[in-house]
């Protein structure tokens, strides 16, 4: 998933989970447990056994399981069970399923395409823009998205564990202007609520900090993931909450992932949606057309569509940004202004993201 990046200071730090981050890949039974962690657990790990689980073609997980590479495959029970059997071309499975063209070296894709390495200020620590500060709480996701900017971070590199907190919050309070925290990853909703509620209790303590925003796929792709836990420490403290979620297609939104985003507005929390635009997945304007409606019907808004960050591994998912601009022009004559994402490019150095839509 695209982490939002407007922000002053950005704390990258991780949280060893080792039945979440480990890259050795097994073959697992869905577990019975009806929750969250349960369906982490039996997340398929290994390339062969989503395709057998999907009924795809056998020649696809051989090339699959050659193209995981340093990137392995996570794909939870509840996302599995919305891709289509049988079918290659399903858009939810592009998300997740290793291609052979990930292997190949092209010109522009680097391992770092945000500029994370040059803004850094000290270890885990990032200076990017006014205003902001983003805390990258964990490297753990509860899904690998093959176009993922940050499928090459030095995540090993970055601090482990609350302790090491102590300095980026230190460096939010320092700085006056800083008014909202975002938190983001991979994925901060994977740590245990226990973990956020006491992280996000020093947030509310620095007395200029008025909003908390949450970057999260884990509603989309484990809806159960939405728990009274997660409401006491997103709701209650004095801070503003907003969570922006991360769909690409209309079918990634499911009846149970609607229940759960309803729980979330009923909580109290402002919802907002960003997307990429992913050729082969959601490159046409019927099919952004119906995300965006899909996400209003919600009470989702669509707030950002992002071209493509050119990360090494991720060149086949690009769509030429002329292409990208036309799809926005006839969803503009197609639907509501407030049903419209802009259409946003992340490019190192600017002191915004760059409108492109």
């Amino acid at each position: 998933m695209p982490a939002e990046n407007c922000n002053t200071l950005v704390f990258v730090g991780f949280v060893e989970v080792s039945i979440l981050t480990s890259s050795e890949p097994s073959v697992r039974a869905f577990s019975a447990e009806p929750s969250w962690r349960g369906e982490v657990r039996d997340a398929v790990r290994d390339a062969g056994e989503l395709c057998r689980r999907l009924q795809l073609p056998e020649d696809l997980a051989g090339s699959a399981a050659a193209a995981a590479g340093q990137f392995p495959v996570f794909v939870p029970p509840s996302y599995l069970s919305r891709i289509q059997l049988g079918n290659p071309q399903d858009p939810l499975l592009k998300q997740v399923l290793p291609v052979s063209e990930e292997t190949a070296q092209v010109e522009g894709y680097v391992a770092d395409p945000v500029g994370d390495a040059a803004a850094a200020l000290q270890p885990g620590v990032l200076q990017k823009y006014a205003g902001r500060a983003l805390l990258i709480a964990t490297g753990a996701c509860a899904v690998h998205c093959r176009y993922c900017f940050r499928r090459h971070f030095p995540y090993d590199e970055a601090p482990h564990g609350a302790v090491e907190w102590e300095s980026a919050l230190d460096s939010i309070a320092a700085d006056s202007s800083i008014q909202e925290v975002i938190l983001s990853g991979g994925d901060p909703l994977m740590l245990v609520d226990g973990q956020l509620a006491g992280l996000v209790e020093r947030i509310a303590a620095i007395p200029h900090v008025d909003r908390l925003r949450v970057h999260t796929r884990l509603p989309v792709m484990i809806p159960s993931r939405v728990t009274d836990e997660l409401f006491a420490w997103l709701t209650g403290t004095r801070l503003t909450p907003v969570m922006v979620i991360h769909a690409n297609h209309a079918q990634e939104l499911d009846d149970q992932v609607a229940s759960s985003l309803q729980r979330l507005q009923q909580a109290g929390a402002m919802l907002l949606n960003q997307a990429v635009l992913l050729r082969g997945v959601n490159d046409s304007t019927d099919t952004q057309a119906e995300l965006c409606q899909r996400l209003i019907e919600l009470r989702v808004v669509p707030y950002y569509l992002h071209q493509l960050d050119r990360v090494a591994g991720a060149a086949h998912f690009e769509v030429p940004v002329e292409a990208g601009r036309q799809i926005v022009k006839e969803l503009r004559a197609r639907l509501p202004g407030y049903a419209v994402p802009r259409y946003v490019q992340e490019i190192p150095g600017e002191l915004n993201k760059v409108v492109l839509a």
